[in-house]
């Protein structure tokens, strides 16, 4: 559906999924939790929102439903159905422009960082409509050079600049209990805590601003490379004949017990693929992100290397729509 509201523009790239699961950060510096009350509190704020795919159209919902917020949104033929956002209020937007015009937060949820830079920065971007005051609050993945450069580009606006990357699924997203990893100024964080209470379980204050940013590549470059090795291990286990079940339990009860393992189970055992709803080629952007952000640190890559030749091997296989636990499949030398 197109929304009708009026409050266009969008950069070619589907949005994002957001996948990796729980992430659990030192507790107790600048967290906040579900049921703190400030979701109560009288909610004048005007929110933006652009991306409203599989986790921005839960981000919306809730910020609507349980936050009680007025909702713009930038109008896209890549949205989820709007049907339900629009019966709750939500506005449509033509422009990036038009959207923070009409903000006073305005929350990114796309794919990565050339989708940021030219939602920001680009013709009829953010910077073009921004009121003096509106925070910015990026929860998509991205490089934190460039996340840096986009805080500085509204910074001379007027604007504030929070990254804020997502831990969780779209089913959270839903829910509402997504976990946010913020980077900038805590204070600037205070004053956006009511609307992120509204479609949150805990967001974590992590440093300053990309430090989020920084941090979301680190978690999804181990939570990505463990999937990626345990597929391997579980394809060569289908090639040989084992007994899939014979194999999960064997890691279960054993050092392979993890995270991983809990999300490609369903799929090793009954090829049920929903246990992670992710691109590979989502996963394969993440893994050369942390790449990039480990060349500019000059650090060491050698693994990463490898997930990533890995991935592309699929990706370049025409795999990349496949959902992550589908490796298993992709890996194999004998598939049925």
């Amino acid at each position: 559906m197109t929304a009708s509201a009026p409050c266009g523009f969008f950069p070619t790239a589907p949005l994002s999924v957001n996948p990796w699961g729980d992430v659990n950060p030192a507790r107790g510096i600048g967290t906040q939790r579900r049921g703190a009350g400030k979701v109560d509190e009288e909610n004048t704020m005007n929110v933006g929102i652009i991306g409203v795919g599989l986790m921005g159209h839960g981000i919306a919902r809730n910020v609507l439903a349980r936050g009680g917020f007025t909702l713009s949104f930038l109008d896209h033929p890549g949205n989820q159905p709007v049907d339900e956002i629009v019966g709750l209020g939500a506005q449509a937007c033509a422009t990036p422009a038009e959207v923070a015009a009409a903000s006073d937060v305005v929350i990114l949820c796309v794919t990565g960082s050339p989708q940021v830079e030219a939602i920001v920065t680009g013709e009829n971007g953010v910077v073009s409509g921004l009121k003096p005051g509106t925070v910015i609050v990026d929860c998509s993945t991205a490089l934190p050079d460039s996340t840096v450069r986009m805080g500085a580009a509204i910074k001379a606006v007027g604007g504030e600049y929070l990254d804020a990357p997502m831990t969780r699924t779209a089913k959270h997203a839903h829910e509402g209990t997504l976990n946010l990893l913020v980077g900038g100024d805590a204070a600037v964080l205070e004053r956006v805590r009511p609307v992120l209470a509204s479609f949150t379980e805990t967001v974590d204050h992590v440093g300053a601003l990309g430090d989020g940013h920084r941090l979301k590549l680190l978690h999804n470059y181990v939570s990505v490379g463990f999937m990626t090795l345990l597929a391997e291990a579980a394809a060569q286990s289908a090639d040989a004949g084992i007994d899939p079940k014979v194999f999960v339990d064997v890691l279960a009860n054993g050092g392979g017990a993890s995270a991983a393992l809990q999300r490609l189970a369903p799929f090793i055992t009954e090829g049920d693929r929903e246990g992670l709803p992710f691109f590979v080629s989502n996963a394969q952007k993440d893994i050369n992100y942390y790449r990039a952000m480990s060349d500019a640190a000059g650090a060491q890559k050698i693994i990463a290397d490898g997930v990533a030749n890995a991935l592309s091997s699929a990706v370049d296989a025409g795999q990349g729509q496949a959902y992550v636990p589908e490796l298993v499949r992709i890996f194999r030398s004998n598939a049925d």
